[in-house]
């Protein structure tokens, strides 16, 4: 049976290659119009003379972000899962197909993130029979955390590790060495572009705990939708609750609503945050249900904002968070 189903999803795969590359001048406009409303399309730091760069393909926003500044301008990268879209059920699109099919090398998170070796990600690869020395797990470096749902015992990885920027610094660093394994001819360029990025998550780790070290102990608390910042709560020592651990289609039930509502009150919790990718309206419930307000602006957890927005690089995302954070958490 497992045979069956590659078969036909590798025959899907062929399907829109064919496509891609195919068809008449409708079918042509219509992946340029799917590409040009991709979040984080094909991108590069120069427009012209880009035949000789990197091809790197990467799952996701932040990662792609991290590409830029450690891959700088030898490289041209393409992201797959663009901002508001849910990175663990993505479908590739043809031309994510394309990309991947020519890519020199492939980044992804990794910690079931991109669904694990059964998921998307790793049968996009196999699809187009990339060969897996180019493709690059950036989570290598972290002890994973876990996630259990308390109703169903159900237990599963938080893959949310890069929301702690000590996190980020490993990812880095391993991004740095791949591109060096890759591409060794350029190894002084990855190393200083690498350093110099580096230099600046090392200045936001000490910003993150001074400010959280700071807070009044009994406000060490942050109460979100889903327990996504567990790793970075865990290393600044803060606790964490949420509405829900592991991400079903349950989300916000009456008793996971209730229970936070108990929670919230026995200890005296200041605020409430939501995250930027969520529905709203469960913590609105409990917002309302408990007496606490939810801060004004979202926290970001899942990806970075389109180009142009407020939080639109790795950089801003954590310096963003920890500002949102923290002002929350002093009154």
């Amino acid at each position: 049976m497992r045979n069956i189903f590659r078969f036909i999803f590798v025959a899907s795969f062929a399907l829109l290659i064919l496509a891609a590359c195919g068809g008449n001048n409708d079918a042509s406009n219509k992946e340029q119009d799917i590409s040009e409303n991709n979040d984080v399309s094909t991108e590069s730091t120069e427009t012209e003379n880009n035949g000789d760069k990197l091809q790197v393909v990467s799952s996701f926003t932040i990662i792609t972000d991290m590409v830029k500044e450690v891959g700088g301008d030898k490289v041209e990268v393409h992201n797959l899962v663009p901002t508001g879209t849910d990175p663990h059920e993505y479908e590739p699109l043809p031309e994510d197909i394309k990309k991947a099919t020519d890519a020199d090398i492939l980044f992804y998170n990794g910690m079931n993130l991109e669904g694990g070796k059964e998921g998307w990600f790793f049968k996009l690869i196999d699809s187009v029979g990339q060969d897996e020395s180019k493709v690059f797990s950036l989570t290598e470096q972290v002890e994973p955390m876990y996630l259990q749902d308390e109703a169903t015992r159900e237990e599963e990885i938080n893959p949310h590790s890069f929301i702690d920027p000590v996190v980020g610094i490993r990812m880095v660093e391993d991004m740095r060495d791949a591109f060096v394994e890759v591409d060794p001819d350029n190894k002084e360029y990855y190393e200083e572009q690498a350093e110099a990025y580096l230099e600046r998550l090392h200045a936001i780790d000490q910003d993150y705990e001074q400010k959280l070290g700071e807070l009044p102990e009994e406000n060490k608390i942050l109460v979100t939708s889903e327990c996504a910042f567990q790793y970075m709560l865990d290393r600044y020592g803060l606790e964490e609750e949420c509405i829900w651990r592991v991400d079903t289609e349950e989300n916000g039930s009456p008793e996971q609503i209730k229970s936070l509502v108990e929670y919230i009150q026995v200890n005296n919790v200041p605020i409430l945050f939501i995250e930027s990718n969520v529905d709203e309206r469960p913590m609105e419930t409990v917002s309302k249900e408990s007496g606490v307000d939810i801060y004004e602006k979202p926290i970001y957890s899942d990806e970075i904002g389109n180009p142009g927005e407020e939080v639109d690089t790795y950089v801003k995302y954590l310096n963003y968070n920890i500002d949102i954070i923290t002002d929350g958490l002093s009154n």
